[in-house]
């Protein structure tokens, strides 16, 4: 039996895909310099999620403002277990949290149609410690996929959901190390 508490994302051998939504300032400067430079905070956490669903239902199919955009940003695997490694629960010891250089937060999965699903999609908050790490380091590759996402909530929103089912990226369990796991809930 699954664990409600799985990362489900579409990776492969090196890399695992992450959504971030911003607004086309943000947006366009990271796809013209292929990496995250200004307009993008540094100074700032910044929300890492491997659930698509999730996002789209955060954003509203890209159309929350300033989240218009949605880019997927492959990371390496080093960089996501680094992450998960210094990361600390938002439902723990506050004292913990505080000095935790990266915060997990779990919360229900959505289907297409924004319903809450019966098992938790991760969030991963990566702070001022470990972003620049993140944005020069771990990330691997951006790509808009704004038009994809629109066009998949065009599809839910005139009741094709069966239609925008199928062009959904893939999503999979994803392995973590088993201490990581065990700290953060993570079930297989």
């Amino acid at each position: 039996m699954t664990s409600q508490y799985s990362v489900r994302a579409d990776y492969d051998a090196r890399t695992i895909v992450v959504y971030q939504a911003y607004a086309p300032a943000v947006a366009d400067a990271a796809l013209r310099a292929g990496r995250f430079t200004a307009p993008f905070s540094f100074r700032r956490m910044t929300w890492i999620k491997p659930s698509f669903n999730w996002l789209m239902h955060r954003s509203n199919w890209a159309r929350k403002p300033g989240q218009t955009r949605i880019l997927a940003v492959r990371i390496t695997h080093e960089g996501w277990t680094e992450a998960l490694g210094a990361a600390a629960l938002t439902t723990g010891d506050p004292a913990v949290l505080a000095d935790a250089p990266v915060h997990v937060q779990w919360d229900p999965e959505r289907s297409p149609r924004g319903a809450a699903l019966n098992h938790y999609s991760i969030q991963i908050g990566i702070g001022r410690t470990l972003i620049r790490t993140y944005a020069e380091e771990w990330v691997t590759e951006i790509t808009d996929i704004t038009p994809r996402a629109r066009r998949i909530g065009e599809l839910v929103r005139a009741g094709r959901t069966a239609q925008a089912e199928r062009l959904l990226p893939p999503e999979r369990i994803l392995p973590v190390p088993a201490a990581v796991g065990a700290r953060l809930g993570i079930g297989t």
